[in-house]
């Protein structure tokens, strides 16, 4: 066994605080809502990008818009057609009550009520449709954009991660393709028949009264400017109730997190002043936002009934004067109400708009990070791993600007135990990150069995290596299938031996369903000493060539430990194995000690001779409580 020498900074990179999926503005799910920043940097080259990506669908998409089309003409002919009908009423009851007339023409009237029937039912026949393809394409798109997106996160390198929140990544899976999939599924139809809704809608009118439509259009910058007075007033008490809503949420999620150590410290006077604090900001700026933005409604109805009263005025004026039917003002009237509704549509367009080109945005720089080294072509295959392990002149750091190794040379031969000792930050983990390929040497080379870990494929060489943390993982599955994660192919008999094997087997019987207890999400419902024994268990399963162990046995009571070593001692041997900072039993026990100190490798050799040496070694040894060597 040999070593040279290497220096490296702290093993623990800055932790980017998590991004919290934003709400809408009044609290509820979906889209998130459009805030101030929350616009794309480049809103055309995104909207490209993002047609791009609709090119398979580019057929169906135009037919939804030609459906669409066709249910808003459809919708819009309807009330001039019924107007016909109301005007031979009019004309029948007038003749009738004048003595002159014939009566009222059923039949016609008949006629036209069927034909205002088939209008709209064929309207909603190609709403119907055009509703269906829309959210088949954007469920197949949000789809698309989630199974890329997944992908993605498997190809990035670890570094990535080193950089962003794991909410930031989340919220691209969630808000963002929420975002467009509702964006799509709802708004882009709605863009087809708002428009063609205002440009039919004022045609209709315009063959009906050109003064009562000039009535009309005066409606539209009225109540547009109540809308921006109502909404500059109210904006601003959005955005505080968005930001308290985060800090609320915030606050109840600590406080939950922490729930024990709040209560041992009697915190709970002060986590309610502070919850208290939080709300009532948030109270006052959300009925202030919700009633201002409450206003909105009754005054724009307001100033359309005035509308409206102008209009009918008008009308009867012109029908006094035989210029206009009746039938034609009753149709007239419906498209004022049909009218000012796409026209607020068509406003809130652009929002959406920015919105999801945001949304689309993040994605596609997302989709475009730069991904790990792909994998060789023609990669080694060993039939059989010896585990011989070489370091040759390692050099990396997590940043260009930061090298945490530099140089380090090791020769690890097969079935030998090897451990790496030192005080936090030595870079002791980093070693175990590069040769499982988490991250690739910057210079020099790693060897297994003489062949660089560069050709191997990552998932045949990390199948090499059994391996248990210190930080236990263990997800929402039975007992027995969390064992199993190590070799999915594993049978229950090979679980069973595993667990026997790492002293599992006998507090699993002793819980209410042994190995088909189901662990909840955090795992909370057994202790950490056995979520510790259950990761060697699995370990144990994949009967692997050489082993890691980092901080293995940190969760495991003294007495628990007796038992697992003596497991432990049986499992590594004729394997090569990497002990990080182990207790004290396994290191004295270990082949070679490395000794590491502010990235130097500052001592090497056996235990005792360690020891007698009275060196950096020593002086951890003698610092340890209870016989446990200082660990990373």
């Amino acid at each position: 066994m040999s070593a040279g020498r290497k220096r490296s900074g702290p093993d623990e990179r800055p932790v980017v605080g998590s991004l919290r999926p934003r709400r809408g503005p009044m609290g509820h799910g979906g889209p998130a809502a459009m805030l101030p920043g929350d616009k794309p940097r480049n809103f055309k080259g995104t909207m490209v990008k993002l047609g791009r990506y609709l090119g398979p669908y580019l057929v169906p998409i135009v037919i939804v818009m030609l459906f669409a089309a066709a249910s808003t003409v459809f919708t819009i002919l309807g009330p001039k057609v019924l107007g016909k009908a109301t005007t031979r009423l009019f004309e029948g009851v007038v003749g009738q009550i004048a003595g002159s007339g014939a009566g009222i023409d059923f039949d016609y009237i008949g006629r036209v009520l069927l034909t205002v029937l088939g209008l709209y039912l064929s309207s909603a026949f190609f709403s119907f449709i055009q509703g269906w393809i829309m959210t088949r394409i954007s469920v197949d798109i949000a789809y698309r954009f989630r199974k890329d997106i997944a992908g993605k996160i498997n190809r990035l390198p670890f570094k990535y991660f080193d950089k962003v929140s794991q909410g930031e990544v989340l919220a691209h899976i969630t808000n963002d393709v929420d975002t467009i999939n509702q964006t799509l599924n709802q708004s882009m139809s709605q863009i087809i028949t708002s428009v063609v809704s205002v440009v039919g809608v004022l045609i209709m009118m315009l063959t009906i009264s050109w003064q009562m439509t000039l009535i009309a259009l005066l409606i539209i910058p009225v109540s547009t400017g109540v809308v921006m007075l109502v909404v500059r007033q109210s904006q601003k008490y959005f955005t505080q109730q968005q930001d308290y809503l985060g800090h609320v949420n915030g606050h109840v999620e600590e406080m939950f997190g922490g729930h024990l150590v709040m209560k041992a410290f009697n915190g709970e006077a002060r986590s309610i002043r502070q919850f208290k604090k939080l709300n009532d900001t948030l109270f006052d700026s959300a009925w202030k936002s919700q009633f201002l933005s409450g206003l909105m409604f009754p005054v724009m109805n307001v100033i359309g009934n005035l509308g409206y009263v102008a209009i009918a005025v008008t009308g009867g004026y012109l029908a006094v004067q035989n210029a206009i039917t009746v039938g034609n003002i009753q149709a007239f009237l419906q498209y004022v109400r049909n009218f000012t509704q796409p026209i607020t549509q068509i406003a809130n367009i652009s929002n959406v708009l920015q919105q999801t080109a945001a949304a689309a945005e993040r994605i596609f720089d997302f989709l475009s990070e730069e991904e790990q080294i792909t994998e060789v072509e023609h990669p080694v295959a060993l039939e059989h791993v010896q585990g011989h392990v070489v370091f040759e002149n390692v050099e990396f750091g997590y940043s260009p600007d930061k090298i945490v190794i530099r140089d380090f040379s090791a020769d690890v031969q097969p079935g030998q135990k090897v451990a790496l000792v030192g005080p936090t930050g030595a870079g002791k983990t980093t070693m175990v990150k590069l040769l499982m390929r988490f991250y690739d040497v910057n210079r020099g080379a790693i060897l297994v069995d003489g062949h660089n870990i560069k050709e191997f494929r990552r998932a045949d060489l990390r199948c090499m290596f059994g391996m248990v943390l210190q930080d236990t993982w263990l997800y929402n599955d039975t007992i027995m299938e969390n064992i199993r994660y190590g070799r999915p192919g594993a049978s229950d008999e090979d679980v069973i031996a595993a667990a026997k094997a790492a002293h599992v087997d006998h507090f699993v019987r002793t819980l209410p369903e042994g190995y088909d207890m189901v662990l909840n999400e955090e795992a909370t419902n057994i202790s950490q000493g056995q979520k510790q024994l259950l990761t060697i268990a699995r370990a144990f399963v994949t009967d692997p060539s050489m082993l890691i162990l980092d901080e293995a046995t940190s969760s495991v009571d003294t007495r628990t430990e007796v038992l697992i070593q003596q497991a432990m001692e049986s499992l590594m041997q004729n394997r090569t194995s990497f002990i990080i900072a182990h207790r004290l039993s396994t290191i004295r026990n270990a082949d070679w000690i490395l000794v590491m100190d502010d990235g130097d490798i500052v001592e090497q050799g056996k235990h005792a001779d360690l020891l007698e040496r009275n060196g950096f070694y020593a002086e951890l040894y003698n610092s340890q409580f209870e016989g446990a060597l200082l660990a990373e």
